[in-house]
């Protein structure tokens, strides 16, 4: 568990999953701007830290670690330009009902309701759909303290803007966002069991369309993919059905959770059961609060042309994932134009895997999925363990160069800087 009470001694202070234990000198939970604007400001060394879900050290610091769970919470929904200002410090599940209520929706939401704002957006996390971009893409504006203390804000447009959404930390504590909004619609969700790969590989594209968000679930052991979970938009003409048999899979018959073995309560409603895009676009509910994660997770995003070829050459090394493998996703994003995010110029496919939470077993492993993948120019998820090394990255990001020329333009000092950040993206004055 996160402890984020003032000044907690940090030998206690771990991410979610418990494989990282935090470095900071002090934390700090400041309840006003100005408050964390001094903080900053005094400081040499600064990490904001969100809900701890990331797997690796990207949050860490040998300073002053933040959380901005404690400023003013608020949404302010601009009916005329279609948008929220939220908190930075929010979880979407604290949020999404709001704006429902009021009559208004995110484009997608993660799997899990339990995360950050500010963070999700900075690390480029995302849902699923082949319309649908991360997180990050329904930005149109943020706020955040620079390291000198001032408050700056850039929107959509702007130069820098661009490099700044996702932005690892790099740039500043970020304290409020403006989102894009669509108007509220229902979901409704159906699993499928046991998709059959010869029609999952001839029709990916097809398959991968067919719902509003699709992930198909799998434990990379050579059959079928374990599970297709999609995501239907309810359209004008009301809720529909599904059919018993679709390519080749076959209707659960009663809810179901990803992992095989684990029991279905703290999902999302299944079944067809119509519902409220915040209540059925995440996997798993609000109302479970996740408590130490008993896993680690890596992600790799390939084009989506690549898909197919891409998930052959897992196949071939399923030997070596599956055995430590609790499930793996597959899911697709939209491409957008943020520097960093992993879509970055390319409609993507992500290929996600919950591993059992050990380190020395899972490196080496992570080594053979890059190598598979590397023909395809997979980058990994920032907030994931990964061992891509740092001039493959540079290479795989053609902004690159330009964040960092950002990150040392607004952050001189390197204040922001870690030792993740100084990994991958050295800075060489």
């Amino acid at each position: 568990m996160i402890d984020h009470s003032p000044h907690a001694p940090s030998a206690r202070r771990t991410n979610w999953a418990g494989n990282i234990t935090f470095g900071a000198k002090q934390f700090h939970a400041p309840t006003s701007v100005a408050e964390l604007q001094d903080i900053v400001s005094a400081s040499t060394a600064v990490r904001a830290l969100g809900t701890g879900h990331s797997f690796n050290t990207v949050a860490d610091t040998q300073g002053d670690l933040i959380s901005v769970a404690g400023l003013p919470r608020s949404v302010e929904i601009d009916r005329e330009a279609g948008t929220a200002t939220v908190s930075a410090g929010l979880r979407f599940g604290e949020l999404t009902g709001t704006l429902h209520r009021s009559g208004f929706a995110l484009h997608n939401l993660g799997s899990l309701p339990h995360i950050s704002v500010a963070g999700a957006c900075a690390t480029g996390t995302h849902g699923s759909g082949v319309g649908n971009r991360s997180l990050a893409g329904a930005v149109r504006a943020l706020e955040l303290v620079t390291a000198d203390g001032r408050l700056e804000r850039l929107e959509r447009g702007d130069t820098d803007f661009a490099g700044a959404v996702v932005s690892l930390g790099a740039l500043g504590v970020v304290t409020r966002l403006t989102l894009d909004l669509v108007p509220a619609f229902e979901i409704q969700q159906w699993v499928y069991e046991g998709l059959p790969q010869e029609p999952l590989l001839d029709r990916f594209d097809e398959i991968m369309s067919e719902a509003y968000s699709v992930s198909l679930f799998t434990g990379w052991h050579g059959g079928p993919v374990d599970q297709v979970w999609l995501k239907q938009r309810v359209g004008a003409d009301g809720p529909g059905t599904a059919p018993h048999r679709w390519h080749g899979a076959t209707l659960a018959e009663g809810p179901r959770h990803p992992v095989p073995g684990v029991a279905a309560e703290h999902c999302t409603q299944q079944q067809g059961l119509p519902g409220p895009w915040h209540a059925r676009l995440p996997h798993f509910r609000l109302e479970f609060t996740p408590s130490n994660g008993e896993e680690l997770q890596s992600e790799y995003f390939v084009a989506r042309r690549d898909a197919v070829a891409a998930y052959r050459a897992l196949d071939r090394i399923r030997q070596r994932i599956a055995p430590l493998l609790q499930i793996g996703e597959i899911r697709t994003v939209a491409g957008d134009d943020l520097w960093l995010s992993p879509a970055q110029g390319r409609d993507s496919v992500a290929f996600h895997f919950t591993w059992v939470p050990d380190t020395a077993a899972v490196t080496p492993v992570l080594g053979a999925i890059e190598e598979a993948l590397a023909p395809f120019g997979a980058r990994p998820h920032w907030g994931k363990v990964f061992t891509t090394p740092p001039g493959t990255l540079r290479e795989l990001y053609g902004h690159h160069a330009d964040f960092e020329r950002l990150a040392a333009r607004l952050d001189p000092a390197g204040t922001f800087r870690n030792d993740f950040l100084a990994r991958h993206f050295p800075r060489t004055d």
